[in-house]
Parts: C-alpha cells; structure tokens; sequence
C-alpha cells in the first residue's frame, strides 16, 4: 500500500459531453449516449475524427435489470458508430463510470491505445420506485440484503452512528442539502431546478391558492424540519436528504499525453488515480468513514504528489446528504468530525474557500448511477478549464480538481485527481 504507482505514459482529457439528467418517458439509454458523445465531439476545440477513436470503455451498472437488456458496451458502441472497435462494459455499481475511466487510462497509459472514450449510462425511471431500490439493492453484500436494508436504511444507519460519535443533527444535514439545491439551478444539466427556498415559497403559494392556513416557515431550515413538507423515509434521513431516480449518460475523450495538444489548447492531465475496496457494513470497524475512501485517496495523493488541501474544487458521491459529510472528511479535507461544522460555516459552498458539488452533486444534479462517474469528471473538466457558467468557481485561476465516485455500501471507490497545466 505504501508503494508510489505511476503511469508509464501520461493521459490527458481532451473532450467531455454529458446529456441532461432526468426522467425521460420516451428517450432510452441508446439516446441518452448519443446526445453526450455529440456534445463530447462539439467540445474538442480542435476536432476529432471518430474513427480514430481505438476503444470504448462502459460504466452501466443494471440496465439488466431496470430494463431488461444487458450487453450495453456493445449497443452503444453500434449507436455511436464506433463498431468494429473493442467496446467493454465496466461494473461497480455506482461507481461503474468511475472505473470505466480508470480503464480507459491503463489502456492508453500501456501504450496499447492511443485513443479512448470512456463513459457511462443508466436508464432507472421505467421502473416503479420500489422496483428502484429493489434494483438498487442488487449492489449491497448478501448479508445486507437478506437483513432487508435498501439504500436509505443503510445511509440512516450511517447517520445515526456519525450523530452519535460526533454530535451533529439533522439541522447539518439541512445544510448539505441547501447547499446542492443552490448550486443545481446554475447547472443547466441538472436534473433538479429549484432552491430549497424557491420549492417552499411554491408550496406556500400552492397553499394560499387553495386557502389553507399558511405554515409558519420562517427559513429552509423551518421547510425541512416540517415532516409534512419533508417526510422520513429512514430516520434521520428525510426525503429532501435523498438523490432522485434518473436517467442520463456521460462520456470523455481520453488521448496519450504527447498528443494532446493536438487536439486543444487547454488538456486536462490524470496526475492522480485511486481505486479501494470495502467491507460490508456489517463487518465494518466504523460507520462513520469508508475505508475504500480513505484507501482509494492515499493513492491518488500519492502518486500526484499532492494533498488534500491542493484540492481547489471536487465533487463527491453524495447519494444522500450525510454521504457528503463522510467522504469530505474521508478525503481529508476536513478532520473526523469536522465535516458537518465546514458546511454549516459555509467553506464548502460555490464562493467558499472549498467548493464541493458545484454541480449540485449526485442530490440534485440527478444519480443515473452507470453515468455519475463520468459525470463528476465532466464537472471538474468544466470547473478547470473556466466553462462551468453560471456556477463556474471564482477567486482565482483553476488548477487542480478532484472526483470521488463510491459504489454500493462502500465496496467500491475510485478517487481521480485532474490538473490544468
């Protein structure tokens, strides 16, 4: 473990396109690929040839399952033309784009590809919710299953043990989740539109409408607090604490160092990648942090030569708002304990001095799980290289960012570090 890992040739990201995140009743997952490998070819400033592309590597964690089709490297391979080329489908559960990327880099760090597409897709929403988490299930150990956990009952439990040990409630919670649904309405990809204070001001008006009494909310906070407005779904998690079911795709164009000038002006370089493994809950030492995490992190750090305080902006795998307390002070940019007290204090905000889930993360800007990998590096793409729009992070030029992609109960993690040079 304490051995420093290199690439024995550099990898650049020259292009990056993602489709918006939603609930589509009549677009599938072939679509969804299509609109982000367009956007992706739109974006390389210098062009690209598709036909030059050599390989296609896949995150999709359970189309199998939510609709029935499996052998998804091969169908979108044949969608986007790439066909007769070595397409391969990665899986690690919500982490599934994450490792894809993490293969399309070996590829091409081998010296066997030049370049490589890597991406991901899900498509969740023609499934009823209960079939979802039932879906969703399939990535837990078989001991967590059998106890009858889904996800928020496994994140509750989480919760509660990091309330316990440190002290916070569910007012922290409340912060995390303001702090996504600010920042989602600035991401035009998002899947959510509103501001925790836009969504109650529209409940209130709905209320006056049909001449209720009015509730007495004074601020988000008095909102979510409210079980009317936000119900319990797995003590202490609450509905505004959970991501959405969505569908969506994402994919990046990946090309050996020397070439990437070729391409444009402006590469993005891996200098950093991490992947750990973790226990089940069950057999876990501590509920408050995910080794895979802290496994997946020290190797990435190490072989950038970087810590986490070089972080200038990241995106983390926040599946439900306590995740995002977890993995900040996993990833160490705050100490244990210390994570809940940094967003209540407004460090982790888009104009604080450590921007996380500029995107409005997996909470807001939607959870198509096979695609959220890559669509956290897309983020950090657009972050360095100054085209995040509205919510693009200010104070200064860019240079490095960092994405953080877990899957299941925290079995699987991958931590990739980018630099702008």
């Amino acid at each position: 473990m304490n051995k420093k890992r290199k690439l024995g040739r550099g990898v650049a990201v020259v292009g990056a396109g993602m489709s918006k995140f939603d609930m589509f009743d009549n677009r599938d997952s072939k679509d969804l690929f299509i609109e982000a490998f367009n956007q992706m070819l739109a974006s390389v400033d210098k062009g690209v040839d598709p036909r030059n592309i050599d390989a296609l590597y896949l995150g999709n964690f359970t189309n199998d399952f939510f609709v029935q089709q499996s052998h998804w490297s091969a169908i979108i391979s044949d969608a986007i033309g790439l066909v007769p080329r070595p397409a391969t489908r990665t899986e690690g559960a919500c982490a599934s784009s994450g490792l894809a990327f993490r293969e399309g880099v070996f590829a091409i760090a081998s010296g066997f590809y030049d370049i490589v597409l890597v991406g991901g897709v899900e498509d969740m929403s023609k499934r009823s919710t209960r079939e979802v988490a039932e879906g969703l299930a399939l990535a837990a150990i078989p001991y967590e299953r059998k106890s009858g956990f889904t996800f928020p009952g496994v994140f509750g439990a989480i919760a509660t043990a990091y309330f316990e040990k440190y002290g916070a409630c569910r007012k922290h919670l409340m912060n995390v989740t303001i702090k996504s649904h600010n920042n989602a309405p600035l991401n035009p990809k998002a899947q959510y539109k509103s501001s925790i204070r836009e969504i109650m001001d529209a409940k209130i008006e709905r209320i006056r409408t049909r001449g209720d009494s009015i509730p007495e909310w004074s601020d988000e906070i008095d909102f979510l607090s409210d079980p009317g407005a936000n119900p319990a779904i797995a003590w202490p998690l609450h509905l505004f604490d959970c991501c959405p079911i969505s569908d969506g795709a994402g994919c990046l164009l990946l090309v050996g160092e020397e070439m990437a000038r070729s391409f444009t002006d402006d590469p993005l370089y891996v200098v950093g990648l991490g992947q750990g493994s973790g226990r089940g809950l069950h057999a876990a030492e501590d509920l408050t942090t995910f080794e895979a995490t802290r496994s997946a992190a020290r190797e990435a750090y190490r072989m950038a030569d970087l810590g986490p305080e070089d972080i200038q902006v990241a995106e983390v795998h926040d599946c439900f708002s306590i995740a995002e307390l977890i993995h900040i002070e996993d990833l160490g940019f705050f100490k244990p304990g210390e994570g809940y007290k940094a967003v209540e204090e407004g460090l982790t905000r888009l104009d604080g001095p450590r921007p996380i889930n500029t995107s409005g993360g997996l909470k807001c800007k939607g959870h198509p799980v096979g695609a959220t990998g890559a669509a956290q590096l897309i983020e950090i793409w657009e972050q360095l290289r100054n085209k995040a729009g509205k919510r693009q992070v200010q104070g200064g030029n860019l240079r490095i960012g960092a994405a953080h992609n877990l899957g299941g109960t925290g079995g699987t993690c991958t931590f990739t570090i980018l630099e702008r040079r």
